[in-house]
């Protein structure tokens, strides 16, 4: 098999419209929750997200690729153009179909779909659709638009596992090129979800926070009186390369990625099995392809998104993985980043990579009252950043219908 290495890192998020951004916010423990302004939310139980700040689609992209594509695939062409010049791939230069792009979303085009029902209705019910409808709302255009802007003519496609969803992208990206069906990979996952539909879905769940009048700190994982998670958008992006051709080409290398795996709880619909049995098992599986102990790995960053039920079940699974493991430290940025959906699995991977990289682990902030229900041996990054050695490090992403997926990175 092929070893596969991480090359160029892009994002957009809430935290910051680049790398180095996202990365300082991170460990300086900035939130960037507060009042939607996207829309009217105040009629809504949940008023609150992660937004993006100041956002200019034209520095990456041109007037025709905005006007023809949703917020998310904005945000996709934007981390994926990062990501290639930091890889300092000569795209030019290469055989195009040896670039694939693996590209995952978790809702797709929901604000065109939004605005384009509303103008529907609003036209007494006359078909006045526009044309680019359809291919603004798939979720596949992602994938399709990266390819198209750079001229990438390996392996393209999108599948959809919920909140998993870019870690499985980064795993199907990881296998591909160890079996040598490509040499590189553009991949990732995107996400614009704060719009009135999808706040207010899943606001009548009554899985989103609504510490409407403290939204600073209503992301809070592991505290005894979380209520939700807060939602956020945008998206990250990596670029894996066969690790020989990497090296020949002097290409600068965030680290090595050595396992992923992917399970299902076949428990719920949108609830966790509360022993964490499938998240158990997908770390084990992704630990055992990494050739690594239980008690090699340094850092998880978990996907723990605040809810009363989901960081529980997260951890008993840890518990179950670890077992006390006196080298292994925890944490979750969505205290920070709020819940990205399909996006989250990969600026979350971006952030692994990154403490290996500064030997830094980013905290979960917001913690005023540990839960009191959490397995004893646990060692959570709390409120501040704890600087460490990491050698290896795990990111986990979970999503509704019971999909766990587990991604393992090695310094190099």
């Amino acid at each position: 098999m092929k070893r596969v290495v991480v090359t160029g890192l892009g994002t957009v998020n809430p935290m910051g419209n680049d790398i180095n951004a996202f990365w300082e916010n991170s460990i300086n423990g900035f939130s960037s929750a507060n009042q939607i302004t996207r829309f009217d939310a105040s009629k809504f139980r949940t008023q609150i997200a992660c937004e993006i700040k100041d956002f200019d689609p034209q520095k990456y992209l041109d007037r025709n690729e905005i006007k023809r594509s949703d917020l998310f695939t904005q945000y996709a062409l934007y981390s994926a153009s990062q990501a290639l010049h930091d890889s300092g791939l000569e795209i030019s230069k290469l055989d195009p179909f040896d670039i694939g792009v693996i590209w995952r979303v978790g809702q797709g085009g929901m604000e065109t779909f939004e605005s384009e029902v509303e103008n529907y209705v609003k036209g007494d019910y006359v078909p006045r659709f526009s044309p680019f409808f359809v291919p603004k709302l798939i979720v596949n255009m992602a994938s399709g638009m990266i390819s198209m802007k750079f001229g990438l003519q390996g392996i393209n496609y999108t599948t959809v596992s919920a909140c998993a969803t870019s870690n499985t992208a980064i795993m199907d990206s990881f296998n591909y090129i160890r079996l040598g069906k490509a040499k590189i990979f553009v991949t990732g996952g995107s996400e614009a979800p704060i719009t009135a539909a999808s706040i207010g879905g899943f606001s009548s769940m009554k899985a989103m926070s609504v510490r409407n009048q403290d939204s600073l700190t209503a992301s809070r994982p592991f505290d005894r009186d979380r209520d939700g998670f807060v939602m956020g958008e945008g998206a990250g992006a990596l670029i894996l390369e066969e690790y020989e051709y990497a090296k020949k080409r002097g290409a600068k290398i965030y680290a090595e990625l050595v396992g992923a795996s992917m399970t299902a709880d076949a428990y719920h619909m949108t609830s966790p099995h509360p022993e964490g049995i499938g998240a158990s098992k997908a770390m084990q599986l992704a630990l055992e392809e990494a050739k690594l102990n239980p008690s090699d790995l340094d850092y998880l960053n978990l996907h723990a998104t605040s809810t009363p039920v989901g960081d529980i079940a997260e951890l008993n699974a840890v518990h179950k993985t670890f077992k006390g493991s006196s080298n292994l430290w925890v944490s979750s940025s969505k205290s920070m980043t709020g819940h990205l959906l399909g996006a989250a699995g990969a600026i979350e991977a971006i952030l692994a990579i990154k403490s290996i990289n500064e030997n830094i682990i980013p905290p979960t902030i917001n913690i005023e009252n540990l839960d009191e229900n959490i397995p004893e041996g646990i060692q959570i990054v709390m409120n501040e950043p704890v600087q460490k050695t990491i050698k290896t490090a795990m990111s986990n992403a979970f999503g509704f219908g019971g999909h766990n997926s587990t991604v393992v990175f090695r310094e190099i």
